[in-house]
């Protein structure tokens, strides 16, 4: 499949492009890539109220049932024995399912980190200054980072979408994180920074004190005590993981009455990476593009479009299973099982990328093996 090249975010290092959305447009016609023509109808739009974000989740698109049932049928003609594959089988016809496809490909992956500072951070709950979010930016860029070399090994696009690193959200501890302006622009953003041309997407999270932000959310979202929903995050414990608890518990109570749907949690408990992610996973659906979720802070994000609306997040699998201890909760909550349990906490989307190999080895079994009657094989 040709890829489309991604719309450039102005105020996002993501990779660069010469084309604008409409030459964009123009290239796909040319090339009769339709889907991508019809998914960027959408592409450049800003949303700049929260009545606007709230009427993306009317209509959301289904998987293409015929193209799931044709993949089902596949399935049994393949040299193997019925299910024997286990999950890798059931991968393949969900992914079929969402890209339209009886027996689709996986060769243009898309790696979105998103990087933000938290006013959180100030009240010591984390291990690390807040300098390190841009610090790890400068290493993403470089080549430096563990998600650089897994997306390298997966074959995937990175894309680095750092948002206004010098002016973090406000303290949480206070009132909301963000103006409805400022939560509608890093929406926004992870909207617009999505590519047309990706046939699976990674969104991924870097920002010191975001685990407390994702620990607040998804208390706000599901209730329960607000230590439960806290974990160790870069590595605090003793008097850190106390003051982390804490911020969550009063977080939640101040916003408490402002929190009325899962938009409203994200704006005010939220980072804008947070936000920013909400916004990629959402354009994904929109797109018909699967999307593998990392850890505990991008659940975080995902959960707060499933509270909006239940099923938002059909189009999505969980990559892996962190040893933020909170995330397997969070997961159960969401109905997700995640594919890996590797005891990783890195975050940077590194988790969803080791996944992405594993969603790479059911689409190739599924699309490439032989048939029996292909391979001249006896049947059942």
């Amino acid at each position: 499949m040709n890829r489309i090249p991604a719309e450039i975010e102005k105020n996002a290092l993501i990779s660069h492009s010469r084309y604008s959305w409409r030459q964009q447009i123009a290239i796909a016609l040319e090339s009769g890539v339709q889907r991508q023509v019809e998914s960027m109808s959408l592409h450049c739009e800003n949303f700049e109220s929260l009545e606007r974000m709230r009427e993306l989740f009317d209509n959301l698109p289904a998987p293409d049932e015929e193209a799931k049932n044709a993949a089902l049928a596949r399935n049994r003609t393949l040299t193997k024995p019925e299910g024997s594959l286990g999950r890798l089988d059931d991968l393949a016809v969900w992914y079929a399912g969402w890209r339209g496809e009886a027996a689709p490909v996986l060769e243009a992956p898309q790696i979105l980190i998103f990087a933000g500072n938290h006013g959180v951070a100030a009240r010591g709950v984390s291990a690390y200054p807040a300098e390190v979010t841009a610090q790890m930016v400068k290493n993403f860029q470089a080549g430096g980072a563990s998600i650089n070399q897994l997306a390298a090994l997966s074959g995937a696009k990175l894309d680095i979408c750092p948002l206004q690193l010098t002016h973090p959200v406000a303290d949480i501890t206070g009132g909301p994180a963000m103006t409805v302006e400022e939560f509608a622009e890093a929406f926004s953003t992870g909207w617009r920074a999505v590519d047309p041309g990706a046939d699976v997407l990674i969104a991924g999270e870097m920002g010191i004190g975001n685990t407390t932000s994702a620990a607040a959310i998804a208390c706000a979202l599901f209730g329960g005590e607000a230590r439960s929903w806290v974990g160790s995050g870069t590595g605090v414990d003793g008097e850190g993981y106390r003051r982390k608890a804490d911020a969550v518990e009063q977080a939640v109570s101040v916003n408490s009455d402002r929190c009325v749907d899962g938009l409203a949690v994200l704006r005010c408990l939220g980072g804008r990476e947070i936000a920013a992610m909400a916004g990629a996973i959402l354009r994904a659906r929109h797109s018909m593009t699967p999307v593998v979720l990392d850890g505990y802070v991008c659940a975080a994000a995902a959960a707060a479009l499933e509270v909006q609306r239940k099923g938002s997040i059909e189009h999505v699998v969980s990559g892996h299973l962190s040893a933020e201890m909170p995330h397997k909760t969070l997961l159960e909550k969401l109905g997700l099982v995640p594919l890996l349990d590797l005891k990783m906490r890195l975050g940077e989307g590194s988790g969803a990328a080791v996944a992405l190999m594993i969603l790479k080895c059911a689409v190739a079994c599924h699309s490439q093996m032989a048939t029996f009657e292909e391979a001249g094989v006896s049947s059942k």
